[in-house]
C-alpha cells in the first residue's frame, strides 16, 4: 500500500471516528472534510469507497443503531430519543428508522425488547443493521 493511501485511510477514519463520537452533534461535510484535511468534493467520494457509503448514510446509520439501544434499554419517550441519538425532526427520524431496520421505531421497541435469557452481545448483533433497504 502506498504512503499516500495509508495517509488518506487515516484521515478517513479520523473523520468517522469523530462521527462515531459526536453522532448526535449537528455534524456537516464541510466540518468533516476540515477534519479530514481535504476538499468537501474528494471527501464524500474517497468516504465512499474507503466505507461503502456516503458520509450521510454512514450517520444516519450510527445515529439508528444508537436509537435501537435506547429503544430496548430504557423507557424513554419515542420522541426524545430522536432528538437525543441527533435527528432534527421525528418525521425524518421515522422514515430513516424504518428504512434501516424495516420497521417502526414502536414496533421495533414493542418486538425487540430483549429477553433475560438472551446475552445482551447476541442480541446486538441480531438486531444491528446492515444498510440501507
Amino acid at each position: 500500500m502506498s504512503r499516500a493511501v495509508e495517509e488518506s485511510n487515516r484521515a478517513m477514519l479520523r473523520a468517522r471516528d469523530a462521527m462515531d463520537r459526536a453522532y448526535a452533534q449537528p455534524l456537516d461535510i464541510p466540518a468533516l472534510a476540515r477534519i479530514a484535511h481535504v476538499s468537501e468534493a474528494h471527501f464524500i467520494r474517497t468516504f465512499r469507497a474507503t466505507f461503502g457509503e456516503t458520509p450521510h448514510r454512514y450517520l444516519q446509520r450510527r445515529r439508528v443503531e444508537r436509537a435501537m439501544a435506547l429503544l430496548v434499554e430504557t423507557g424513554r419517550d419515542v420522541t426524545d430519543i430522536c432528538y437525543a441519538v441527533g435527528f432534527g425532526s421525528l418525521g425524518t427520524f421515522s422514515r430513516t428508522f424504518r428504512q434501516i431496520v424495516g420497521e417502526s421505531p414502536s414496533e421495533f421497541r414493542r418486538r425487540r425488547s430483549a429477553p433475560s435469557n438472551v446475552p445482551s452481545c447476541f442480541a446486538k448483533a441480531w438486531t444491528r443493521p446492515s444498510s440501507f433497504g
